[in-house]
């Protein structure tokens, strides 16, 4: 077990690149394979991951993620443990949906997704509310079991963005400030009063010398 200091730290892993025909659109519950692109980000990541002391591992059940956990499992990492509801959010009818085809048939600016959901503007997508009903208790059961340690969360990109909301108090369409890529790493500490963000939106797989 690493003790390394008193703070929990969380290290918040989107799901690499997927297949070419799911990138530009809004994916969500669609269950999609990486690309070639995407397993090759995944391995970059697993040797960057293999340096750093975990004392768990949480992840999604979508193929995407687990496909991008796959190789850091083979190097040792801890048993993962499956939190079917740390799936990404439901789109409704924008999934599988472009931004251009969002503006077409909604007469929406998707880059506005955020805002669109926390306000449930989206038809038969889940609300922000309910989004972060969902989460939430994900979040708060593995804070409670991981107290003072570090833990890996492979997860998707809203997924990320919705904890981060939760853990800096900030509102959910504020979290199109942060850049969340494909395979990226983003680490927060808990300390006793706040919450600081040690690594942001940090792709082994680019960030890092070959």
């Amino acid at each position: 077990m690493s003790k390394s200091s008193a703070y929990t730290r969380l290290l918040l892993i989107r799901h690499a690149e997927v297949e070419a025909r799911y990138q530009g659109i809004f994916g969500g519950r669609i269950d999609m394979d990486l690309s070639p692109r995407g397993h090759t980000q995944a391995v970059a990541l697993a040797e960057f991951l293999r340096h750093k002391p975990l004392d768990a591992l949480y992840a999604s059940p979508m193929k995407r993620v687990q496909q991008t956990l796959a190789p850091f499992r083979n190097n040792g990492a801890p048993q993962p443990v499956v939190m079917p509801d740390l799936r990404e959010v439901d789109f409704g009818d924008w999934t599988g949906l472009n931004y251009d085809e969002v503006q077409t048939r909604f007469g929406v600016n998707a880059s506005t997704w955020l805002a669109q959901l926390e306000a449930a503007l989206i038809p038969n997508a889940e609300s922000g509310p309910v989004y972060r009903a969902r989460i939430e208790p994900c979040l708060r059961e593995i804070l409670a079991r991981h107290s003072g340690q570090t833990v890996a969360v492979f997860c998707h990109g809203g997924v990320t963005r919705m904890i981060l909301s939760i853990l800096l108090d900030l509102p959910f369409p504020k979290t199109d400030g942060f850049q969340i890529e494909y395979a990226s790493v983003t680490q927060v500490a808990l300390k006793p009063h706040h919450t600081v963000i040690e690594l942001l939106n940090f792709t082994p797989w680019r960030d890092l010398p070959t």
